[in-house]
């Protein structure tokens, strides 16, 4: 009895192992699909690119009063060059950036003094900033803050009757806050960034207050899109997905 359970078990498994077979030579034979290639993305090295936005002022200092207001405001172009250097052990990057940008931001007035015409403009013809940068990447995002030295040539102009006069001083000051830049394809990336800047004062109208002049103080935030190019010149890449 023992042993035609054991031959029946036998012949069971037997035939269950040839219908296995069978049934995988029927099968068409596939790979498995290859896995996808990382993506690298290198902030590494020098970069430069282009940028542009709009900027406004929300209050003016004049011989130390605060005076709010929103009035000096404008478009403005530029570039932009910088360098990063990768922080090793994760995905942390620092840097230095440099830029400058022609502007349009400006404040203008103009009416009439007992039956006298005048006219006023206050104009940042151009700024700048030299800052240093401290980032971190998330695949191809990189968020990052930034803060140093601000520049702004500023020009005022006055018109009363037939006298004209205009006035120009370099402002310097500080600059701080960050963005989000995005590389959208190999060492290309786009970015979006606000900066709020104090130019510090300078003082203008000697020629009409020899004594003292009038000190006047410049405050800006801007908004700025831009688009950059990295040439990757040595430096590891940071981030890999």
């Amino acid at each position: 009895m023992k042993k035609i359970l054991l031959a029946t078990a036998a012949l069971t498994i037997l035939g269950a192992a040839s219908a296995s077979a069978a049934d995988l030579a029927a099968r068409p034979y596939t790979k498995a699909p290859p896995m996808a290639p990382a993506v690298a993305y290198n902030w590494s090295g020098f970069y430069a690119g282009v940028m542009g936005g709009y900027g406004w002022s929300d209050r003016v200092r004049v011989d130390g009063f605060v005076l709010q207001s929103n009035d000096l405001k404008g478009g403005f172009g530029g570039g932009t060059i910088g360098y990063n250097w990768a922080i090793p052990g994760g995905n942390w990057l620092w840097g230095l950036e440099v830029d400058a940008a022609a502007s349009d931001m400006k404040y203008g007035e103009s009416g009439v003094i007992a039956t006298i015409p005048y006219s006023f403009e206050d104009k940042i013809r151009s700024f700048g900033s030299v800052t240093g940068r401290l980032g971190v990447t998330s695949g191809p995002a990189l968020f990052y803050v930034k803060g140093g030295y601000a520049w702004a040539d500023n020009r005022i102009s006055l018109a009363v009757g037939p006298i004209g006069y205009t006035e120009s001083k370099v402002h310097s000051g500080w600059t701080v806050g960050g963005g989000v830049e995005y590389m959208f394809a190999p060492s290309w990336s786009l970015k979006g960034e606000y900066m709020y800047a104090d130019y510090g004062n300078s003082n203008y109208l000697r020629a009409f207050a020899p004594t003292t002049g009038v000190d006047l103080g410049l405050t800006t935030h801007t908004v700025k899109g831009g688009i950059n190019y990295h040439f990757n010149w040595g430096g590891p890449v940071i981030a890999r997905y």
